[in-house]
């Protein structure tokens, strides 16, 4: 399961390191270079419920399987895209790589949250996360080493070209680069794909939320049920949004105060090293010294916190501040996903794909986040988005506090 979650990971934060590659491969804005994380993370706001009836069909084991050979078509689809410089196209692969990722987190994450008794659940995703956050800090690296390793050297090369023939020449060279790496990528989901199937990985049915889940009477089938889980999934949303503004969004905001390209292609990995930190901290403190929905809370006042850091700060000191934003957003999703499905009962097949489709967050505020900035600045921009999101999240812990029915000490 962790292999698992460390594929997620590795294809997920790639789009940061991605939005700085197409914006020189095809001399895009920000606006049309942010379409990256705009068309992967809409796929999960159109792909889970038909997800949801492919996973009752055919079982969480076999929706895995599923879910890797359709993001090794996407993957497929994205390099040979790129190497052919047609943009539409590589969004198109990045589309289909949301959609294998929306089954699979379908599967992936109720399958995880019903392996053990509810208390430990958010351990449990902590645990799973410490390998996606892993793969979060390789993948910008590695993509950096084998794609982008001289992309300052060919940007003054491209504005230095005589004329546009020369300019394409060089680019076509830059593109070529993400084609074997993409198809190897392919490759190894795919294989994935078949090792799950073979795998001695344990049956468990998605309808009816499982033994932990349905132990919950009644929960979720009066309004005061269906109002927790729309907040819960708004949550959820604005979550993933500020996740992949700190992730995704930091290389533009590293430039606009003055960082190299070659400095800011790594800014993902910091980000994601953030995270790892508050991974291993959550799995050390939760639920042994502090429950998952105060320590909930905890990381929506350190994130605000960060976020007056990020205001009165400039410079490099703003830039490490937004990274560390990573540290602070690490336990929210491992606490708020099994708290919604718990109080959900025999609906929490339902309440995961919501979940899941509220994970297009991360296509709406990064959005958000630089249209804003054309007008307001990079940094206003980012606390405006950001920091709405925080307070929305904790006043989520307020009512869960108020309506706990587990009896946890929160």
């Amino acid at each position: 399961m962790a292999i698992l979650f460390f594929s997620i990971g590795f294809v997920t934060w790639l789009n940061g390191p991605l939005i700085t590659f197409v914006q020189l491969a095809f001399n895009l804005s920000d606006v049309a270079a942010f379409l990256v994380p705009a068309c992967f993370y809409l796929a999960y706001f159109v792909f889970p419920l038909p997800a949801t009836y492919v996973a009752r069909r055919t079982g969480l084991k076999t929706g895995m399987a599923v879910s890797l050979m359709v993001m090794a078509g996407g993957s497929a689809v994205f390099g040979e895209c790129v190497t052919a410089r047609w943009y539409p196209g590589a969004l198109a692969g990045l589309a289909v790589i949301g959609a294998g990722l929306s089954l699979l987190q379908i599967t992936i994450n109720p399958y995880v949250s019903l392996l053990g008794p509810h208390a430990r659940a958010a351990q449990r995703i902590a645990i799973m996360g410490t390998a996606n956050k892993c793969a979060g800090i390789v993948a910008p690296l590695v993509f950096a080493w084998l794609v982008m390793h001289d992309i300052g050297g060919i940007a003054a090369q491209v504005q230095a070209a005589p004329d546009h023939a020369a300019r394409d020449a060089i680019l076509a060279r830059f593109t070529h680069a993400v084609h074997a790496p993409y198809l190897a990528m392919a490759l190894l989901l795919a294989g994935m794909a078949v090792w799950v199937l073979r795998s001695p990985l344990p049956p468990i049915a998605l309808e009816g939320g499982g033994h932990e889940a349905a132990a919950v009477d009644g929960a979720g089938a009066g309004s005061g049920g269906l109002a927790g889980l729309a907040l819960g999934v708004f949550a959820m949303f604005l979550y993933v949004g500020v996740e992949v503004l700190a992730g995704d969004a930091i290389g533009m905001y590293g430039r606009s105060v003055g960082l190299s390209l070659d400095v800011t292609k790594y800014l993902t990995a910091l980000t994601l090293a953030a995270m790892m930190a508050g991974y291993l901290t959550g799995m050390v403190v939760v639920p042994r010294f502090v429950s998952q929905l105060r320590y909930m809370a905890l990381s929506c006042v350190m994130g605000l916190v960060l976020c007056a850091a990020v205001w009165f700060s400039a410079g490099l000191v703003s830039v490490l501040c937004v990274a560390l934003l990573g540290f602070a957003n690490a336990m929210i999703l491992p606490a708020l996903f099994p708290v919604v499905m718990r109080r959900m009962g025999r609906h929490a097949d339902h309440a995961t794909a919501l979940l899941v489709m509220a994970f297009s967050g991360g296509a709406v505020l990064p959005q958000l986040y630089v249209h804003l900035a054309q007008g307001w600045g990079t940094h206003a921009a980012f606390v405006l988005v950001a920091v709405p999101a925080y307070l929305v999240i904790l006043g989520y812990f307020g009512l869960m506090r108020g309506r706990d029915e587990t009896g946890e000490a929160v």
